[in-house]
């Protein structure tokens, strides 16, 4: 069986890809593609993992978290879809020990143990810093951001880190990555890559995202051009999706205001240029699948 883990990351697509995936669950459920709601594995997922980090699973395990999550007969099931954002750590927690998620490669290796045997996948969605930080840090408790960055200067934080970790951890568990700010344009090919489906097969839900950032007109007239040129290809849709953000969309939607004490533009230009030369890293690395418009 293939267990597909989205793990978010925090403050991305905001369990809008979950709902997206359960709209079109009962469409893949006989095709041996199970997506149960969360509310079937998330604590019950996270509290199996918590008791079984320091021990070995039981051969029973994997059995009886099955039985509890899927409504089917699980020896039907190719492969499980399974997303939290909150896998490795709750935001407060981001930065524990001066490490971003320092409990990340513990936890998919105790999930690994849980379903030896099985092939997992890791799927998860990056932002620049210069945005996810002060997201990141608005989703917490913390009263000043020092407290919630835990002595981690925002210059030296790297998603090729974790991603680098992960690696050593488990190299043979594959990676697939996107950009938050590109989700728009990959959200259907994000949805079928993590249900397994052909990629020109019809979803409910592939323009979700779009129609978010895009006024109702642009939409209307976007959705009329779909439906006039149907054969066109993934490729050739996103250049068309690009063209209609350029003279539609709606810049309240895209634009986002970062503020935090020192952080003037020239410190967010900065963030946001080490974030891009950071994606060229992690697309160079092998067993790493970077999503890409």
């Amino acid at each position: 069986m293939q267990v597909i883990l989205h793990t978010g990351v925090h403050c991305t697509d905001e369990d809008r890809l979950l709902k997206c995936l359960l709209r079109n669950a009962e469409a893949w459920r006989h095709e041996g593609v199970a997506i149960p709601g969360p509310s079937k594995y998330r604590k019950l997922l996270g509290d199996s993992i918590n008791m079984l980090k320091s021990t070995t699973p039981s051969e029973e395990t994997r059995e009886i978290l099955l039985d509890a999550i899927i409504q089917d007969d699980p020896g039907k099931i190719d492969r499980l879809v399974l997303s939290n954002d909150n896998f490795f750590s709750v935001p407060k927690l981001m930065f524990q020990n001066g490490l971003l998620y320092l409990k990340a490669e513990a936890r998919l290796q105790t999930l690994a143990n849980i379903f030896e045997g099985d092939e997992i996948e890791l799927y998860m969605g990056l932002r620049d810093p210069a945005t996810f930080l002060p997201a990141a840090f608005a989703a917490t408790p913390h009263d000043s951001f020092g407290a919630f960055m835990a002595g981690v200067d925002p210059m030296h934080l790297r998603w090729s880190d974790l991603i680098r970790r992960i690696r050593d951890a488990l190299p043979h568990m594959p990676i697939t990555l996107w950009c938050n700010e590109d989700t728009p344009l990959i959200w259907g090919q994000i949805i079928r890559e993590m249900a397994g489906i052909e990629m020109t097969r019809k979803i409910s839900g592939a323009f979700d995202l779009f129609s978010q950032i895009i006024d109702k007109e642009g939409m209307k007239r976007f959705r009329a051009f779909l439906a006039e040129n149907p054969g066109i290809n993934e490729r050739q849709k996103r250049r068309v999706m690009a063209a209609f953000l350029d003279k539609y969309a709606m810049d309240e939607e895209i634009e986002q205001d970062v503020d935090l004490p020192g952080w003037d533009a020239a410190y967010v230009d900065m963030l946001t240029e080490i974030y891009e030369d950071d994606l060229e890293t992690i697309a160079r690395m092998p067993g790493v699948t970077l999503i890409t418009p």
